[in-house]
């Protein structure tokens, strides 16, 4: 009962200072430009490698508070919530499946924040080597994202302190999952659907494993992969073809979330 309370008050913290600062709303005016980049592509690479790129990224921390952080977090609140309550039988399901042991086994490997990072920094470094600027670009925001991401997520693990199915610490949020689930959000915003449900999927595989290994329990999992989402989308402000309409729904035995996909006018 104290981690669930802790659990559920650090989330809370977490949307209040979120949504706490106004977004920002100034314009700035800049000088014309004598080359306007094409709209269909991803943010200029940084003109002076990881420095800028760190820059960015403390800036991005900026862009989190929103009604969509607080609209992405607040689902991803109420569905630890809702999990919890089940928690302990999927845990057991999961861990005690020889099968699915076998199946997700990777995920580990996959889904590590040091496995992120690092090909987040190849991305960026083999566009910066073959001269291709959306490569890079794309690698620059991967890069961002894993920074914001991991900064959330160990913020909230130290204030919760759950222990995890194991009887080891840290359990709330899952890293596993948050890193995943904010590389997916990345390449969908910057490559489209084609790339990103094969990604989201992957994010999934990965969150999965960590329940399978009682690393994490479902409700941690849920909360890991909504701030992977937010990470994701804070450092990608105004790129994407794509938005989504959420309503809640009734289905047999309880309830769920719609996610609606709008096309770009």
């Amino acid at each position: 009962m104290r981690h669930n309370v802790q659990s559920l008050t650090a989330t809370a913290t977490l949307l209040a200072v979120l949504t706490a600062a106004p977004l920002p709303v100034g314009a700035q005016t800049l000088a014309p430009q004598p080359v306007t980049r094409p709209s269909t592509t991803p943010s200029p690479a940084p003109a002076n490698g990881l420095r800028d790129i760190l820059g960015d990224a403390i800036n991005d921390f900026g862009k989190l508070p929103s009604i969509e952080t607080l609209t992405i977090l607040s689902i991803g609140g109420v569905g630890a919530a809702v999990g919890h309550a089940f928690d302990r039988p999927v845990t057991q399901s999961f861990s005690t499946s020889a099968k699915l042991g076998t199946m997700l086994h990777s995920g580990e490997t996959i889904g590590g924040a040091r496995t992120q990072l690092a090909g987040a920094i190849a991305t960026y470094a083999l566009g910066r080597i073959v001269d291709k600027p959306r490569v890079t670009a794309v690698g620059a925001d991967l890069i961002r994202a894993q920074i914001v991401t991991q900064t959330l997520t160990a913020g909230i693990k130290m204030a919760v302190q759950r222990d995890r199915p194991d009887g080891t610490q840290f359990s709330f949020p899952s890293g596993h999952s948050s890193v995943t689930f904010a590389t997916a959000t990345v390449l969908q915003r910057d490559l489209g659907w084609k790339v990103g449900v094969p990604a989201y999927g992957l994010a999934t595989f990965v969150a999965a494993s960590r329940v399978q290994r009682k690393r994490h329990f479902l409700s941690d999992v849920a909360f890991g992969a909504a701030l992977g989402i937010v990470a994701g989308r804070s450092v990608t402000v105004g790129k994407g073809d794509a938005r989504f309409a959420v309503s809640p729904a009734m289905v047999p035995g309880g309830g769920a979330v719609n996610f609606t996909l709008l096309s770009k006018r």
